[in-house]
């Protein structure tokens, strides 16, 4: 009997921190969720929500490499043992309209069988000098995975020197699987080296930092405020 009864309490236990997980501490990514629809639909309505390109806020590091609203935050998770990797920013227009900018100075690599991702080796963070960093930019292709990337930047492209602000490409809604569309953003993530010169696998969160401090917007959800993330 005791044992029904210390099983029956563990049920509810386990229930309430369930429910608490998918009712509460959920609250702010289905906030973002729904004004990200917002934002797809009437973002001529929403002129406020919107970071410009180029905008460098308050002296931040990186410049915005992007026009658009940010929709999800690092650290934002979508579903149990989930955790964003980056930033969406979501442009509000169609695919291969808004553009895309390098955030800071670099050495630019697209890899031969990348269909919308470019990365670019920062030799020297400028927050922490002494270490390495990666700047990811992807989703720069349709549905169907055709390029909206520069020209300039072709399948192989390896160590290609450019400078903040250059044109790397356009938003696209290429989800990695041709034919299932996410909405038209570019996911930036700020990834670290592995010691050898070598990015790590960006998809893990624990190999990315936190962006809040290179562009002096707090882009981290488990701090953000439920304000708009734009420049102070």
């Amino acid at each position: 009997m005791k044992k029904s009864i210390a099983g029956l309490v563990f049920i509810v236990i386990l229930a309430a921190v369930l429910a608490y997980y998918f009712l509460f501490d959920r609250l702010d990514i289905t906030s973002r969720s729904s004004r990200v629809i917002e934002w797809i639909r009437y973002a001529e309505n929403h002129p406020d929500w919107a970071i410009q390109a180029g905008d460098r806020c308050n002296d931040a590091p990186f410049s915005i490499p992007t026009s658009g609203y940010i929709g999800f935050l690092w650290d934002d998770s979508f579903r149990p043992g989930h955790h964003h990797s980056g930033l969406d920013i979501f442009g509000g227009t169609k695919n291969g309209i808004t553009p895309i900018y390098a955030a800071y100075d670099g050495y630019l690599t697209r890899q031969s069988d990348w269909k919308s991702t470019v990365i670019i080796r920062i030799p020297a963070d400028p927050l922490q000098p002494g270490r390495q960093i990666w700047t990811y930019y992807t989703h720069m292709a349709d549905e169907q995975g055709n390029d909206f990337i520069s020209e300039d930047f072709p399948p192989g492209t390896s160590e290609v020197f450019v400078k903040a602000g250059t044109f790397l490409g356009y938003q696209g809604n290429f989800s990695g699987t041709p034919g299932n569309p996410t909405g038209v953003h570019l996911h930036f993530s700020i990834v670290e080296d592995d010691g050898e010169g070598q990015f790590l696998n960006e998809t893990m969160i624990e190999n990315t930092l936190d962006p809040s401090p290179y562009f002096n917007i707090m882009l981290d959800a488990n701090q953000s405020p439920p304000d708009i993330p734009i420049c102070p």
